[in-house]
């Protein structure tokens, strides 16, 4: 995906959120988190929003302490958390391709890594705030949500936090169903997990093919995304082979 497309991404997916947050009010449980209500997910948001601005707009080389939330009434949240992401927006629209920046992992670019992680950031807390409103959930792309996929399995689970670890070696084969190339073998053992993308029929220049996985599981790419950051239960998917795979993604996935 372009970045282009990751901004516009963020723009909409902050205005639902902040427009869901705001209708539910502060008060209303978080599904997928259940120690926060609403002020407390958009807290969260809005320091993350405005933290990545910093780095963007700084250029900085090191990561800076994110800022606690001003003391505000609840009547004055979401209007906060729609000025942070107004301001994320500009600074990842304004920002020079050539930004030199601190970022988790390597990516293209530091500005392609920050529009990639504050897209998916916002999409997945989008969705906290629909679920605690109870409102359907505004579907997202099958492309966009694919590339989360590959953040979440890529990146952010190849970091020496990623609690996924197995005594013996695993392999879980991740797929999605409605995304070309939408398909990953995740290598489980006492290290980080190590992630390959992977299909069927490989050509020579292509991704590494497919073995047979200890477990498979497959869906539509948005949902698996969100069953993946255990945002909606696992019932949808197509499960073979060991479960109890699942089961450990259930318990120690979470970021």
């Amino acid at each position: 995906m372009e970045i282009t497309e990751f901004v516009e991404t963020l723009r909409l997916d902050g205005g639902l959120l902040a427009d869901a947050a705001e209708e539910a009010g502060p008060d209303a449980s978080i599904p997928a988190c259940p120690d926060w209500q609403m002020r407390d997910l958009v807290r969260h948001v809005g320091r993350v929003h405005r933290w990545a601005t910093e780095i963007v707009r700084q250029g900085a080389q090191q990561p800076g302490r994110i800022a606690e939330a001003p003391e505000l009434a609840d009547d004055e949240l979401v209007g906060w958390l729609r000025e942070g992401h107004h301001h994320l927006v500009l600074a990842l629209h304004n920002a020079p391709q050539d930004l030199a920046a601190w970022s988790f992992w390597p990516a293209a670019s530091p500005l392609a890594f920050w529009a990639r992680r504050q897209a998916h950031e916002t999409s997945v807390h989008r969705v906290d705030a629909q679920q605690a409103l109870g409102a359907a959930l505004t579907p997202l792309p099958a492309a966009f949500a694919a590339d989360g996929i590959d953040e979440l399995l890529a990146g952010i689970h190849s970091l020496d936090r990623s609690r996924l670890r197995t005594d013996l070696p695993r392999t879980l084969r991740v797929r999605g169903s409605n995304a070309p190339g939408a398909d990953w073998t995740v290598h489980l053992s006492e290290a980080p997990p190590r992630v390959v993308r992977t299909q069927a029929d490989a050509g020579a220049d292509g991704p590494e093919p497919a073995k047979s996985a200890d477990c498979t599981v497959e869906g539509p790419a948005e949902e698996l995304y969100l069953a993946l950051w255990n945002r909606l239960p696992w019932d949808a998917m197509t499960i073979t082979g060991d479960k109890t795979l699942v089961e450990l993604w259930r318990e120690r996935g979470g970021v």
